[in-house]
């Protein structure tokens, strides 16, 4: 065992209360037993199944009210996996769930024997006939097949508001729609063709002209058993009529009966049944959706009406003039999303009674968006409407910065409104549709139905479509609660039937929550064929069970999970995903909801738990060591949780007070550490890469593989010595060249200044010179101490640059230009936490600004560009997202490149300062997609904004150069007179 291998019981939590019943119990602290474990590891091997506890306790949990730990979690890489498990299952009478980006709020994602995970593996898309269609794996988010699409000026229909999360295998599986998609525009409506495997292994592509000839080849009695209901469904014509009348508004609830009639063969009826059908009738293998276009000219309002009722009655004047979206909103929605970036701080004191309707209007010209407003323009003037609050205006905007905040606080409902929930409590998320007409009567029956039961209202919907979505929030660990939510469904469900003919499931599939009240919705009659559909297509059971279809009418009281209290900063979670994709580290280890889920689980656990115990042995490497510590969670979760802070505070409580003293003493001494940084460097480049590498993994196997970094392949070599000579006099502003940039060169192969100096000398062209303070030297943002969670280094170093900060800028008259993205966050951002309070108020004067900005906002309109390359692909950082930067990198390469590239996968390279030397298989994993689209071609220029980021990337690609925005803009506008020889002109 290394040396100072830090003891995982420091992370153990404290206990506060009783174990909560639905703890894991001390039986499954091994994890999956055998012998299933031996068998699916022999079956797929073993970097296919995940075993430990850990595995199975952060794969428990959905954006749904319900929690089931599965035996074992398998990560399906292909068809062959998925046919295996299926076989597997049949042989020894198992039963298996998939699991994509686990978003679904009905527990769908979710399985009590063999959870297969279907996300890490199957993304991509292809664009077909020039964006008319596009194929497309389950495991890609809308968002990043509309990124596709949209270059070609298309778009999917299905617009669900969790897009930048949830995954397309799951909108088919749950035919789930959103703002705009209603009846017309949904996955049923506009998939085009699916390829599934059914639960007997045959793998059908309904696309292929010669399938249905196949699957009756394959598949005789699963052929005539479809054939043999859409007959006996046509033959009745009272139950024709009754499916077709469901389905005029929007209808999640149960199999999609309406595919016998719309399908003429097995394989049209396979396609139309798939949607909706929640992972029960096969695996959704690969889709291929007819797209829609992407009409761009966009005018939207957000009008506030003084009641709920009065604002579902105005619904209808705004669709008959052809709005697109018409999304109703409470004053409990309303209020709740000021957490949300962009949302108006007054809306917190909205009066409760409030309500308003975002409205949109998209045209595919302006002629066509003018007639609409003039459309919009007169309904308003018919309308009573009010203004609770200054922010609002009640007026259609253009403006994208407007418009992007009024959906932001809509498509927040479910997240914001939940994370402000009380501590400790369920949340429950419920949606239903009746006749559009008859939207104002529902409202007002919803909320007294909720009054009555003692639910706190909180409504909002696509109104437009008569589509209503609230949420409960109550103690799942209180019998009595559980009995009071229970009431309130049995209510619920009775009113939407009985009063309104409406639909228990709008468009978040039936799930555990609504599979009770199906025959209430349906009928018997209907509700015996969905049972017979299920019987004909999967005859042993093995897909999903309990998900779409039981005849327990309390079953979805099973499972129900508890939240108990866990640290303050994750207490909002409600596990709702969103945080995922923008998380390095989710396919290698853990996510940020896994980390939190985890946490949770720890918690409910009695003193002494094997199960923690056995949670905390993981939760070391899995949660903290390989969490890149970018944040990038913060600006995706609408409840703002940064889960990246956290585990930043985790690695401080590891520490042992000699550690931080050794961290403040580095600090104290940083310019001996960093002269002795840049001397390894050069060492190491004189050495060559072999013997470094071999040198660095014996210190690390021998002290800690978390201390000591490991030297990887095409590192730069060392910086000069000295930085460029500059004046104070004169200056326009101070150059701080980041530490990282006093230690480290420029990429191999590179020709011309250093990073340094090529600041200094566009910055002189453009008239605006800088001054570099001869004591930069020793000093740095902090940003060393603070990512590893050394609260006394950061201190230290964190009071001395700002103090040095303030004489070099005299006082904050000249802002301070840093030449690394992250250094500039941290020196801006970071560092005020641990100031003093004299040196916060000197923080507050200091006008920190990153190169990039600096070069975009600053030099650029002074500079003429004298030659530019063909090509540059951009890698953004994490820091400049944090720091709202990106366009102005974007701006500084297209000044140097006449075609700029983002891939449409860029992430967080999970460098993170050193984080990478010490756990390259993070850089690995979180850049392998980006770096995949970045090899398909050449780019003449490869540009960042961050030194380690660069070096990130070049390990990512095996060296293609990646360096400073600055460095191309340096040479774009450098006189010819001063180019190194042989350099050719371009441009």
């Amino acid at each position: 065992m290394p040396l100072l291998e830090p003891d995982p019981q420091t992370l153990r939590p404290t206990a506060t209360g009783n174990p909560a019943h639905d703890r894991v119990a001390d039986r499954r602290a091994l994890g999956t037993p055998e012998p299933l474990r031996g068998e699916l590891i022999a079956l797929l091997g073993p970097g296919k199944v995940l075993h430990k506890v850990s595995d199975l306790v952060r794969y428990a949990s959905d954006a749904s009210p319900y929690r089931f730990v599965p035996q074992v979690v398998v990560v399906a890489t292909d068809l062959d996996d998925i046919s295996a498990v299926f076989s597997y299952a049949h042989g020894k009478g198992r039963n298996v769930v998939f699991r994509a980006a686990g978003t679904s709020l009905n527990g769908q994602a979710q399985g009590e024997d063999i959870l297969v995970d279907v996300r890490r593996h199957w993304s991509g898309i292809q664009v077909l006939d020039n964006g008319a269609r596009a194929r497309i794996r389950p495991g890609t988010t809308v968002l990043r097949a509309n990124t596709a699409l949209a270059r070609h000026g298309r778009l999917l229909g299905p617009d669900p508001a969790s897009a930048v999360a949830c995954t397309l295998g799951g909108v088919v599986a749950n035919n789930a729609s959103g703002m705009t998609a209603g009846t017309t525009r949904n996955s049923y409506r506009t998939l085009a063709s699916v390829t599934l495997v059914l639960p007997s292994g045959t793998v059908v592509d309904t696309a292929r002209p010669d399938a249905d000839t196949e699957l009756a080849h394959a598949e005789p009695a699963l052929c005539a058993g479809l054939l043999a209901l859409k007959a006996e469904i046509e033959a009745d014509g009272e139950l024709v009529a009754r499916i077709r009348a469901k389905y005029r508004i929007k209808n999640t609830n149960g199999y999609r009966l309406d595919a016998f009639l719309d399908g003429a063969t097995p394989v049209e009826i396979l396609r139309g049944l798939m949607v909706g059908s929640e992972g029960t009738l096969g695996f959704i293998a690969e889709t291929v959706f007819d797209t829609l276009p992407l009409d761009r000219h966009t005018s939207s309002a957000l009008l506030f009406f003084p009641t709920l009722s009065a604002a579902a009655a105005a619904v209808p004047r705004f669709t008959e003039t052809g709005a697109r979206a018409v999304e109703l909103m409470d004053g409990n929605t309303l209020r709740a999303s000021v957490s949300v970036a962009g949302v108006p701080a007054d809306w917190a004191a909205l009066p409760a009674e409030t309500a308003a309707l975002l409205v949109e209007f998209r045209a595919p010209d302006e002629a066509a968006q003018e007639a609409y407003e003039r459309a919009a323009a007169r309904v308003l003037t018919e309308l009573e409407l009010v203004a609770p609050a200054a922010s609002v205006t009640n007026a259609f905007t253009r403006d994208p910065s407007a418009i992007g905040g009024y959906w932001r606080a809509r498509k927040a409902f479910v997240t914001a409104v939940g994370g402000s929930r009380p501590s400790g409590t369920t949340l429950i998320t419920e949606d239903f549709a009746v006749p559009p007409d008859r939207l104002a009567e529902a409202c007002t029956a919803l909320l007294e139905l909720q009054a009555r039961h003692g639910f706190e209202a909180a409504v909002a919907g696509h109104a437009a479509h008569g589509n209503l979505h609230f949420l409960l929030a109550f103690d799942a660990a209180e019998p009595a609660e559980v009995a009071r939510y229970a009431a309130f469904m049995d209510a619920f469900c009775r009113l939407t039937v009985r009063r309104f003919d409406g639909s228990l499931k709008a468009e978040h599939a039936t799930g555990r929550n609504i599979a009770p009240f199906l025959e209430l919705e349906w009928g018997p009659r209907a509700t015996e064929l969905m049972w017979r559909i299920k019987e004909t297509v999967d005859p042993h059971g093995i897909l999903a069970p309990r998900i779409l279809l039981d005849r327990d009418p309390q079953a979805h009281l099973r499972g129900l999970k508890t939240i108990p209290e866990t640290e303050v900063p994750a207490d909002p979670c409600i596990e709702c995903g969103f945080c995922e994709p923008a998380c390095p580290s989710g396919d290698l280890t853990t996510t940020p909801r896994q980390r939190i889920v985890l946490r949770r689980e720890m918690a409910r656990q009695s003193p002494g738990s094997p199960v923690t115990t056995a949670l905390l042995e993981s939760y070391g490497y899995d949660a903290v060591d390989t969490c890149a510590g970018d944040s990038l969670c913060r600006p995706a979760c609408p409840v703002g949780i940064d889960t990246g802070a956290l585990m930043r505070d985790f690695r401080h409580r590891r520490h042992s007070p000699r550690e931080e003293w050794v961290a403040a003493q580095s600090a104290r001494h940083f310019k001996a550490v960093e002269r002795a940084a840049r001397m390894a460097v050069a060492a190491a480049d004189r050495i060559g890469d072999r013997l470094t590498a071999s040198l660095t993994r014996a210190a690390r196997r021998a002290v800690r593989p978390g201390l000591v970094p490991e030297w990887l392949p095409r590192m730069p070599g060392a910086a000069a010595r000295t930085l460029p000579v500059t004046r104070r006099s004169g200056a326009a502003a101070v150059y701080y060249p980041a530490c990282v940039n006093r230690i480290f060169g420029e990429p191999a192969g590179h020709r011309g200044p250093s990073l340094p100096e090529a600041v200094v000398a566009v910055s002189q062209r453009a008239g605006l010179p800088v001054w570099i303070p001869s004591d930069v030297a020793g000093t740095c943002c902090a940003t060393i101490w603070h990512s590893k969670g050394y609260r006394r280094g950061n201190v230290v170093m964190a009071n001395r640059i700002v103090e040095a900060a303030w004489g070099w800028t005299a006082g904050g008259r000249l802002p301070l230009v840093v030449d690394a993205s992250s250094c500039t966050l941290g020196l801006g951002r970071e560092v005020v936490p641990y100031l003093t309070p004299g040196n916060a108020a000197l923080h507050a004067g200091l006008t920190v600004v990153d190169s990039v900005v600096w070069a975009a906002e600053e030099l650029l309109p002074r500079l003429d560009i004298l030659r530019t390359v063909g090509s540059a692909v951009l890698h953004p950082t994490c820091s400049l997202q944090h720091l709202g930067a990106e366009a102005q990198l974007r701006r500084v390469a297209e000044a140097c490149a006449r075609e700029v590239v983002v891939p449409d996968d860029a992430g967080c390279c999970a460098f993170a300062g050193d984080r990478g030397m010490l756990h390259k298989e993070l850089t690995e994993s979180a850049t392998a997609k980006e770096a995949a689209e970045v090899n398909t071609r050449h780019f003449d220029a490869y540009l960042s904004a961050n030194r380690m980021c660069e070096i990130g990337m070049d390990q990512a690609t095996e060296g293609r150069g990646y360096g400073s925005a600055l460095l191309a803009l340096e040479r774009a506008t450098r006189p010819a007179r001063q180019l190194p020889s042989g350099v050719r002109l371009s441009g």
